[in-house]
């Protein structure tokens, strides 16, 4: 498989024959700037995918019409779902510590592409994973996991899930990097883990690498 970051949450993943992106953003630049913040980020243009999967409706997160190629589309949900891929797993979470109350839902998406098993995380915000939703994410190969803090769950909080599911991949996301000005960077998270990978570009394959894997921000 082939994992493409394209900076926050954003991912290309590529097995099989098929594409799925997630979370893929607009641009943002202008209304963070407005909250004195900066999203400079590449546009994502001229990519199609299969499937489409929005963890939820923030709009660094929400940008299905980005994606061409007449995607299938499943905007944040919760419940088990078809898709082009086969089945796709929801996992009903929350987007802060307070039940959703600050910042709305979130969706943990579990699919299986190139037959492996990838959980991708969105914006979790709890303050723990809740047993039930560790059980019906189930197993894991590929895991993408915020780590930076602030809306999201932190180092110390990702460690423990990553642990507590033991994938065999591990892409952190959803960080402070040269390329955005909030959140906090990868660097805490990256302290607590044992073999951590530095890609020298945003993309990978699972066949080159093990362990944390980190690509590069991408860059205009």
């Amino acid at each position: 498989m082939r994992i493409e970051w394209f900076g926050q949450s954003a991912f290309r993943l590529d097995g099989d024959g098929r594409t799925v992106f997630i979370d893929p953003f607009g641009v943002p630049g202008e209304a963070l700037a407005k909250r004195g913040m900066s999203f400079d980020y590449p546009p994502i243009e001229g990519v199609d995918a299969d499937l489409v999967l929005i963890t939820h409706e923030h709009f660094d997160h929400n940008a299905a019409d980005r994606i061409g190629g007449d995607p299938a589309v499943i905007r944040s949900t919760a419940g088990k779902l078809d898709s082009p891929l086969g089945e796709v797993v929801a996992v009903a979470s929350e987007h802060d510590p307070h039940a959703g109350t600050d910042r709305g839902p979130n969706s943990i998406f579990v699919f299986t592409l190139d037959g492996l098993r990838v959980c991708h995380f969105g914006d979790f915000g709890q303050t723990h994973l809740r047993d039930e939703q560790a059980e019906a994410i189930g197993s894991v190969d590929v895991l993408l996991l915020p780590v930076g803090g602030g809306p999201t769950i932190g180092a110390e909080q990702a460690t423990a899930i990553a642990r507590r599911l033991g994938p065999r991949w591990v892409v952190p996301m959803h960080y402070r990097t040269p390329m955005i000005s909030f959140l906090e960077t990868a660097d805490q998270f990256l302290a607590l883990q044992q073999d951590v990978v530095r890609c020298q570009t945003p993309a990978f394959d699972t066949g080159e690498a093990e362990g944390v894997v980190v690509p590069a921000p991408p860059s205009a």
